[in-house]
């Protein structure tokens, strides 16, 4: 169980999960509490500790500590109408203050001054950073930002709007300048610079629009959680804060469809789908089911979307999924390097806070109110496809499992001439609520061409097409980056129930060429495997296969 104490479970009006309101403010403030004992001189860095900074540096690493939990905190604050027990909004804003005055180089060691926030540079961690303190101070303005002494506040905006005046990275950083631009709008800064820039970003996120709720990231098929945690949050947060209906119409009406699709990704466990970049995230899974209630666009009913959302938060809390100290770690339920990018260092997981949004919903609204009702993986089972990312979603009930088999997303570049290795969290045929990508020689979930002892790799995705229990796509496999000679692979599944059908085409490929297609990466201590004609089954005997 959690290390941070709970209030007794409420299963009459939580039936599913146990939990209400007062355990998400538990759950804040057992976080906040935990990360805060790590801040730095006047608070303006929070430097946790981890096996190894980011790749931007430890600097920067103590600026994403204090950015991302002052997030958390300002959904826990203006949630409970500017009440603070703990008095979290006084050391943010002493954090503010002292990080803004004299801003470094973001590699100046931390050593030499550990105060100073990194400044603002293109491409630059700062500008992700910069969106959650916006956000924050957006939220929680009547309480810190209105009270600040002018000089400061004027200090702190040159320091924000570094964001609108540097080159975000080509995907969903551009709305990093919508939350700040959005908050410098109101608050009067650089008004001019801060509008242009709400504009520029939503405006350039519409060429990666697919339709039917999805984003693709930047990429030309880069499906994953950004989609609900990013391109749908901020500008549904920034329309909802301006109070800009015709805004609000646009991007609610695109979150609505894609809530639609996405409740059905939740296992019955409450995990959210082990697939794409960034997973130490975890709960922030829940963020855009909280937006969707806030802004009264979610075609689901309250109790549903807080059986979700308290089911995502409860299953990696109930699985000592912080440290002995209180810390989300880099990882899943503990550390887990294979599965961290390199641009994440020991504060990453705290953009977490995201799955907190719920907060600022009041008390009294139904999504607090409501008598928690199923999942939809709870139902009945489920076969559908999800079109915009060329996936079919495959759920049964009576385990509470969820597949996506995936036809559409694979993260490559949009340069033909790059040829990066598969991702294993983008590359894989299928992804499941309890199954975790291998990240060693022998890919799960793959088909491939043999030739010398060596496995071709999927590569580009191309696809074909989804129908009601069907999803296509072609492929060219290639071997140490290079395309295998008028080799072409079709490959299709098919399902229904718990099971699925697999079926691949090979065409200018020798004759005798061998071929390999691996299943689920099941987990446990005792694994059960057996083939029967053209099926393959493996499941874990003491309990349901899981990545453990």
């Amino acid at each position: 169980m959690s290390r941070i104490p709970f209030p007794p479970e409420d299963r009459s009006l939580s039936a599913y999960t146990g939990w209400g309101r007062a355990h998400w403010e538990t759950a804040a403030d057992g976080l906040l509490t935990a990360a805060l004992r790590h801040a730095g001189p006047h608070h303006a860095l929070i430097g946790l500790p981890g096996p190894r900074p980011s790749w931007s540096g430890a600097r920067s690493d103590g600026l994403e500590g204090y950015a991302r939990t002052f997030l958390m905190a300002a959904f826990r604050v203006a949630g409970a109408g500017g009440r603070d027990p703990l008095g979290l909004l006084d050391r943010y804003a002493e954090g503010l203050e002292a990080g803004t005055r004299t801003p470094v180089r973001p590699r100046e060691p931390v050593a030499h001054d550990p105060v100073s926030w990194p400044a603002v540079t293109d491409r630059g961690q700062a500008i992700v950073e910069a969106a959650s303190i916006a956000l924050a101070l957006r939220l929680t303005r009547p309480w810190l930002w209105d009270r600040l002494p002018r000089t400061v506040r004027d200090r702190a905006a040159d320091w924000l709007a570094g964001a609108l005046h540097h080159t975000p990275v080509d995907n969903n950083w551009w709305l990093f300048q919508v939350a700040v631009g959005g908050f410098l709008a109101e608050t009067g800064h650089h008004v001019r610079a801060a509008e242009e820039a709400v504009r520029r970003g939503l405006e350039r996120i519409e060429r990666w629009y697919v339709g039917g709720g999805w984003y693709t990231d930047g990429r030309p098929r880069a499906f994953d959680h950004y989609n609900g945690w990013a391109f749908h949050l901020y500008p549904v947060l920034h329309a909802h804060l301006a109070d800009d209906r015709r805004a609000l119409d646009r991007y609610g009406s695109r979150l609505a469809e894609f809530l639609e699709q996405y409740a059905h990704t939740f296992g019955g466990d409450g995990a959210p789908l082990h697939q794409g970049r960034s997973l130490i995230y975890r709960f922030a899974s829940a963020a855009a089911l909280w937006a969707g209630a806030l802004t009264g666009h979610s075609p689901l009913a309250p109790g549903a979307t807080r059986r979700l959302a308290s089911g995502a938060l409860r299953y990696f809390l109930d699985r000592e999924e912080v440290t002995a100290d209180g810390l989300l770690t880099l990882g899943w339920f503990g550390p887990c390097p294979p599965m961290v990018q390199s641009y994440s260092g020991p504060a990453s997981p705290y953009w977490a806070s995201k799955g907190f949004l719920g907060l600022l919903l009041p008390p009294g609204h139904p999504v607090w109110t409501a008598a928690e009702e199923p999942a939809p993986v709870e139902r009945a089972d489920t076969v559908r496809p999800l079109a915009g990312p060329g996936w079919l979603l495959q759920s049964t009930a009576a385990d509470g499992l969820v597949r996506v088999h995936n036809h559409g997303s694979d993260d490559q570049p949009a340069d033909e001439d790059e040829v990066p290795a598969d991702d294993p969290l983008y590359a894989r045929l299928a992804y499941s609520t309890v199954t975790a990508p291998v990240f060693g020689k022998t890919a799960d979930n793959h088909f491939a061409l043999l030739a010398d002892g060596q496995a071709s790799e999927r590569g580009r995705i191309t696809p074909l097409g989804t129908g009601a229990d069907w999803a296509a796509s072609a492929h060219r496999p290639r071997i140490a980056g290079a395309e295998l000679p008028e080799v072409h692979v079709t490959s299709l599944v098919f399902a229904a129930g718990a099971l699925e059908v697999h079926a691949h085409l090979v065409t200018g490929a020798a004759v005798g060429t061998a071929v390999r297609h691996t299943g689920w990466a099941v987990a446990g201590d005792a694994v059960e495997s057996s083939v029967t004609g053209a099926g393959a089954r493996a499941r874990v005997a003491d309990r349901p296969s899981g990545a453990g």
